[in-house]
């Protein structure tokens, strides 16, 4: 069983991803909605909350974890490669790629403030930087927006614009996605952009890499192709996007952990 989690429904977007690549196996999904969003949390709080939900997601039978959040594995996922003796995929930083194909040498980061402070991330940009000018935004508003299921309302498109045209308008040819809620306003992102830059989206690579760790275990028997747990309600638009992502059955149970 793959185990995946993040701080919210961010993480169905690399569900879905790896959905597409191990449409055989069977998944557990845990979103501390409760504790949403992570990105303005304290890296001790997020530790120990990713620690909780391992142990958690263990006692549910996975073989390996996805941190699908930016957030906690810039917090949490060397503490989780030291104390847990299983394979941990995390959210690497997708600035690597933006850098090295950018031709304006312009390139912008929509991030939370959790992410922007990670070791993973400002060591890749450290490492990668060179002459190129990065531009951070703080995506403050947006996974909020997310786990109430709104994608695309005029409020919605109106903070993206104001993180995503001060970047277009400084040359920015690659808008990079440093959350996973992030992916499911790309109908919107798309729209602002207009084809001004490439949208960098880091879930296919996370899935890719859990694909080549994970060793395949796929059955056939009654267990839920998914399970999904919540540290708070699920609400019945979250649960429609989830269904959404896989025609097989799933089950769903609220205020867990």
């Amino acid at each position: 069983m793959i185990g995946i989690f993040d701080s919210g429904i961010g993480g169905l977007s690399v569900f879905k991803e790896l959905v597409r690549l191990l449409p055989d196996e069977r998944y557990v999904y845990f979103s501390d909605s409760r504790n949403c969003p992570y990105g303005p949390k304290a890296a001790p709080f997020i530790k120990e909350r990713s620690s909780q939900i391992t142990d958690f997601l263990i006692g549910q039978g996975a073989e390996i974890i996805v941190v699908a959040c930016n957030t906690a594995t810039a917090a949490a996922i060397k503490h989780l490669r030291e104390n847990y003796r299983m394979p941990f995929v995390g959210m690497e930083p997708a600035i690597k790629p933006a850098i090295l194909r950018s031709e304006s040498g312009v390139v912008g980061v929509l991030a939370t403030a959790g992410t922007l402070k990670g070791a993973l991330y400002l060591n890749t940009l450290a490492t990668f930087k060179g002459d190129v000018k990065v531009i951070e935004r703080i995506g403050e508003g947006l996974v909020e927006a997310v786990e109430r299921a709104d994608f695309d309302s005029p409020e919605v498109e109106g903070l993206l614009r104001s993180y995503i045209e001060p970047m277009l308008d400084e040359g920015a040819d690659h808008i990079v996605l440093g959350c996973t809620h992030y992916p499911f306003l790309l109908d919107t992102i798309k729209k602002i952009v207009d084809g001004r830059a490439k949208i960098v989206n880091p879930a296919p690579a996370v899935a890719r890499q859990a694909d080549r760790l994970y060793a395949k275990k796929a059955h056939h028997d009654d267990t839920p192709f998914c399970t999904f747990y919540s540290s708070a309600a699920f609400t019945e638009p979250v649960k429609e996007l989830a269904r959404s992502l896989t025609a097989s059955p799933c089950e769903f149970y609220d205020n867990t952990l």
